[in-house]
């Protein structure tokens, strides 16, 4: 692989989201330090079976809708850490026909920056998904390929967008999970309890730009 370019934006979810990769994409590493508040839905979620649309407008979140597959993931300042990974295509070829190949070979580069930073075993987790009862609605509920574990609990999060010109790989990690914010946020129909939900795991004690940046230069 060409070395990756790490390259910093402050913006909302929906903007940042709405972001087109350019015809010519070159590799790098998009991180978004947020400056609001949303609800990112998968891109098979509908809104109006998922979201209390009053709690969220009470609470100041935007709801949008991520063009990737999984479940709901709830974006605040300061308690995410996001970041997309851009794979030109001829990059992504030459990993394998595998459409999951690129998640594999993100998760395993991640783990080898990350796994010095966490408390606990970092492992990466191999082909296929395994769901939970509650995985289809809530992201960080269910393990996909690639994702990055500590001690069995999910770390880091991943979902893929493919273009003609590139894999745009959409990630994150919580410095801070609070499964009961995300809860208020959904019909009521549709609320589990927190008790039901999969322990996550949180990584904050770090310098993100430092870690972002040996990331880059990893891959």
């Amino acid at each position: 692989m060409t070395s990756f370019e790490l390259v910093e934006f402050a913006e909302s979810p929906r903007t940042f989201h709405a972001r087109e990769l350019p015809d010519a994409p070159t590799p790098q590493v998009w991180w978004n330090r947020l400056t609001e508040p949303a609800l990112v839905l998968g891109s098979t979620q509908r809104a109006e079976k998922v979201v209390d649309d009053a709690a969220c407008v009470a609470a100041g979140v935007d709801v949008v809708r991520r063009r990737s597959g999984g479940g709901a993931v709830l974006l605040i300042p300061d308690e995410v850490v996001w970041f997309d990974v851009i794979v030109p295509t001829a990059a992504v070829a030459r990993l394998s026909d595998d459409v999951h190949a690129p998640m594999l070979w993100l998760g395993e580069r991640l783990e080898h920056v990350l796994a010095p930073l966490v408390v606990g075993k970092a492992t990466v987790k191999g082909p296929g998904m395994v769901s939970t009862p509650w995985s289809s609605l809530i992201c960080f509920d269910g393990f996909g390929p690639g994702e990055v574990l500590v001690d069995g609990h999910k770390l880091v999060g991943i979902s893929q967008r493919r273009t003609r010109a590139a894999a745009r790989l959409q990630c994150c990690w919580y410095r801070r999970y609070q499964p009961e914010q995300l809860i208020r946020l959904l019909d009521a129909a549709m609320q589990p309890d927190v008790a039901d939900l999969a322990t996550v795991a949180t990584l904050d004690t770090v310098d993100q730009r430092s870690v972002l940046s040996d990331f880059a230069r990893s891959l």
